[in-house]
């Protein structure tokens, strides 16, 4: 049986990495006919961010749904939705969302195999430049996927390095990946993200003629390059993408001189500034900044159809699926506190009233847009990397050698955010406390806090005056039972 590429987010749902072939879907394209040329190797590139970008990916379920239901980050009367919010990953939906994750997952990282398997065989198809960004992105790929699955389904490197982990499938045919432990899945996002990185070290977003910003700017050259690969090189895993999420995947292992080193590079590069304060409050909707976007290093882009038919019913203003209590909102923000200064809070939330006769609620304003043909801002993202978190991953990174200049890190942060009181004198363990609670209010909606918690094996906190414990029960996800009866078989 020929083996075919996937080159749009199908809605096939598979039981296992490796049964894959198995499936044949209603389009496709011979692999050895596609990648014949360089327009393939592109088309297939651009397949891969556009299932990444699914609703069963980056543009729904890794981003704007169970995870943050998980970080405590709202407030439910429906029962599903408190079996998420309480790690029951017993529950049917729970269980459901977890296969979704896995499939998707697996069926992008093949995708990517297929490309990579193909792309040395001719170099002289590719103009000057292409065959390095192609394959430094699919790489690139290929490990983030993997970093997330590993961050899902197994324990975290803190729990136990040599814990069972994941498959990291490099390959593409009937073999099956064995489970490698975590600490040797992060060896292997590792190289694959080193490889990434060497190969991008042309990236146009290195130069200085690449200026980032909102599409209406002047200044932005963003849309200037005619060869769409090099436009918008931030909603593609750019070079300074591949540093942030290096910085992340060492932070995870503990090595704090690597996680430094990369992401003080994407601070030193000064190629993403910190959102003007006017833009963030400005009062007309369709030239307001609602994500922080100049400082995005990389984010999902977003069609319209996905928006309308997934984003929308999370936040919408009427009657939105997810939303916590003001009082809630008002505590992670730490209204009593420096909240009060806070532009986050100021702008991303809508206080309306409980359609249920409840407590008023803080609906989320994050992913706000105006209606077509109204134009807006900046196209809606789910963000990938963030400037900030450089930032966070900086100080934390730097406090066991270097207190104040961790301090110096996070304070610049918080007053990029309005908030001026500067933090000083504290302890490890009071560093580590206010830089979860920043991080908290920095990434409401995006679904990084219970990667936080589960990395620092840090209790999630439920409320003010309760947390829950932290353990593998809460933190990994169980492998999907096809997956594992396909292996015993």
């Amino acid at each position: 049986m020929k083996r075919y590429l996937y080159l749009i987010a199908l809605l096939l749902v598979f039981t296992s990495c490796n049964k894959f072939l198995d499936v044949q879907p209603q389009s496709q394209i011979d692999k050895n006919e596609l990648f014949k040329t360089e327009e393939g190797f592109r088309e297939a590139l651009n397949g891969i961010y556009t299932s990444c970008a699914s609703s069963s990916l980056y543009g729904g379920q890794l981003t704007f749904n169970f995870l943050d239901v998980m970080a405590q980050n709202y407030q439910f009367n429906d029962v599903q939705l408190q079996d998420i919010a309480n790690f029951n990953y017993n529950n049917p939906q729970v269980k459901s969302m977890g296969v979704e994750v896995w499939s998707a997952g697996y069926q992008a990282i093949t995708n990517c195999n297929y490309l990579l398997e193909s792309i040395d065989k001719d170099k002289s198809i590719f103009s000057p430049g292409i065959y390095e960004l192609i394959k430094g992105e699919t790489l690139a790929l290929r490990a983030y996927l993997h970093f997330d699955l590993c961050r899902m389904f197994a324990p975290s490197y803190l729990a136990g390095q040599a814990q069972k982990g994941i498959p990291y499938v490099t390959h593409t045919g009937i073999t099956t990946t064995p489970f490698y432990p975590v600490g040797a899945v992060m060896d292997s996002v590792i190289r694959d993200l080193t490889a990434a990185k060497a190969l991008l070290k042309q990236d146009p977003v290195i130069y200085s003629n690449y200026k980032v910003g909102y599409p209406s700017d002047e200044v932005s050259t963003e849309l200037a390059f005619k060869d769409l690969l090099v436009q918008n090189r931030r909603h593609h895993l750019n070079y300074y993408a591949v540093c942030g999420e290096l910085a992340r995947v060492y932070l995870y292992k503990s090595d704090y001189a690597n996680s430094l080193a990369n992401a003080e590079e994407v601070i030193i590069s000064n190629k993403f500034p910190f959102t003007k304060q006017e833009d963030f409050f400005e009062t007309d909707l369709t030239k307001r900044d609602h994500i922080f976007y100049p400082e995005l290093i990389a984010g999902w882009f977003i069609d319209t159809k996905d928006e309308n038919a997934y984003l929308k019913g999370k936040f919408t203003n009427q009657a939105p699926q997810f939303s916590g209590t003001v009082d809630q909102v008002n505590d992670i923000y730490e209204i009593g506190n420096v909240g009060g200064d806070d532009w986050r809070l100021k702008q991303w939330f809508l206080t309306t009233a409980s359609v249920t006769g409840g407590p008023d609620r803080a609906v989320l304003q994050k992913y706000y847009r105006t209606t077509d043909p109204l134009p807006n801002l900046h196209p809606q993202v789910a963000p990938a990397i963030r400037l900030s978190e450089m930032y966070y991953i900086a100080a934390e990174a730097s406090f066991p050698t270097d207190p104040q200049k961790a301090l110096d890190y996070f304070n610049i942060v918080r007053a990029q955010r309005g908030i001026g009181a500067a933090v000083d004198n504290v302890s490890a363990d009071e560093f580590r406390e206010l830089l979860l609670k920043e991080a908290r209010k920095e990434f409401y909606g995006e679904s990084q806090m219970f990667f936080m918690y589960k990395r620092l094996h840090h209790g999630v906190a439920v409320s003010a005056t309760n947390t829950r414990p932290p353990s593998n029960g809460i933190f990994v996800f169980p492998i999907p039972d096809d997956e594992l009866a396909y292996r015993n078989n």
